[in-house]
């Protein structure tokens, strides 16, 4: 990782700063695509990203490997960790890294005006510490669905309750008819008003 200021660069470029989550998905993203053997300066057509987290440690790891949601190799699991699988679809090699439980590799004794952690100084700390210090790396085994996949969604369903188109069999089956996952366990919004 001696190179890793032009990464962070990136992922400084794609979050708006660098902080402690951009410098530890950074190595992150470097120690997954090196156990694959893929190259951070090309596309890597074959990688699926599993992140565990849904914060800046995400957005370097976009940042470093390119993948997306909106192509499907990334994949958020909701587990609030500072972890990624990295997965080979040519050949199902997939590694999981992930932070180690070290209080001390993100805290900094150096408090601000403010009384928040010098941020900058515990990013200078992470730089410099090694990755066997600060990531776990774990092979590990990613069982991918057909619907999972990259591509063209190959299946198609309407709710019945609300008419909606869902793809990529994400349809539940509630007492005999398909409903999408808003319908059948109550949406994340609440409509105000119905378009007229």
């Amino acid at each position: 990782m001696d190179n890793i200021n032009r990464y962070l660069d990136k992922g400084k470029e794609f979050h708006g700063d660098v902080c402690a989550g951009i410098v530890i998905g950074t190595k992150i993203a470097l120690t997954g695509l090196k156990e694959l053997g893929m190259n951070p300066d090309e596309h890597n057509r074959d990688l699926m990203v599993y992140v565990e987290i849904d914060r800046c440690m995400a957005d370097a790891v976009q940042a470093v490997t390119g993948i997306t949601m909106g192509h499907r190799t990334l994949k958020y699991k909701d587990y609030g960790k500072f972890a990624a699988t990295f997965l080979d679809l040519s050949n199902g090699k997939a590694v999981r890294v992930s932070a180690i439980e070290n209080p001390q590799s993100t805290q900094s004794n150096e408090k601000s005006d403010d009384e928040r952690p010098d941020m900058k100084k515990i990013v200078e700390k992470l730089i410099k510490t090694p990755e066997k210090e600060l990531l776990l790396i774990e092979e590990v085994e990613v069982d991918v669905g057909e619907h999972e996949i990259p591509g063209f969604p190959k299946f198609r369903a309407y709710c019945e309750e609300c008419g909606d188109k869902v793809m990529d069999r994400r349809e539940v089956m509630v007492d005999g008819r398909t409903l999408c996952k808003a319908c059948a366990e109550g949406p994340y919004y609440r409509k105000i008003s119905e378009n007229k």
